[in-house]
């Protein structure tokens, strides 16, 4: 005699796919014929329906496709290019892939590298005529802040001529860290932003408001 041991089933056993078809059938001609119990359509109601505000729909489907510029500044660019073509980094998954070449099909600029004095009025010109709401993300420590560039020639950080939601440290940063970034804007159109290190420190409540537009600009730096 040969005895064997099974496991004991601890999952719930589930009715095969053709079983909870006809399950769902019945209870749909339940429902349509009035037959069924308040408090199960009521639950059958809240399983199968989500309630949210327009403005929160809208946020939703902004976060998960924005529409870069086709726009590089510097080597940055060739980053930013990997995250779009490589098959390691596909920025698909995200909504995030499809770049247009016009900036009135565009609402999101990212700027992928150093900013000479003489590009600064292009790229504000370009952003003007992007669509609303639109949204910056500076690449690089050329475009967060000059880098190694201390001179007249580059201009000091890209929020002396842009509105900047999210910076992405690094020379250059890796195509990994601009799907961060992408990924901390889109928190941050769906209203919840990410904190970063005021979180880890305490520090909430300190971030920069502006009360007024301070970078008007007129074919230079203000």
């Amino acid at each position: 005699m040969e005895i064997r041991r099974q496991p004991l089933q601890t999952e719930p056993q589930r009715l095969p796919e053709t079983e909870g078809l006809r399950v769902r059938q019945y209870r749909a001609r339940q429902m349509l014929r009035g037959e069924i119990d308040d408090s199960k359509l009521a639950e059958h109601v809240e399983s199968r329906v989500g309630l949210t505000t327009l403005e929160k729909a809208q946020n939703w489907a902004r976060a998960n496709s924005p529409w870069p510029l086709t726009f590089g500044l510097a080597c940055c660019a060739i980053e930013m290019i990997t995250m779009i073509g490589a098959p390691r980094n596909d920025a698909a998954r995200f909504g995030a892939e499809v770049f247009r070449a016009s900036p009135r099909q565009a609402d999101l600029i990212i700027l992928s590298g150093r900013v000479a004095m003489k590009m600064v009025p292009p790229i504000r010109r370009i952003y003007d005529q992007m669509l609303e709401p639109k949204w910056v993300i500076s690449m690089g420590a050329c475009a967060s802040s000059a880098g190694m560039f201390n001179n007249y020639a580059l201009a000091q950080g890209a929020d002396r001529f842009l509105p900047v939601d999210v910076y992405i440290p690094g020379c250059p940063p890796r195509p990994e860290a601009l799907i961060h970034g992408i990924n901390r804007l889109q928190e941050k159109i769906k209203g919840q932003p990410d904190l970063g290190w005021r979180e880890r420190y305490g520090a909430q409540g300190t971030e920069e408001v502006w009360g007024h537009d301070p970078r008007g600009l007129d074919g230079g730096l203000a």
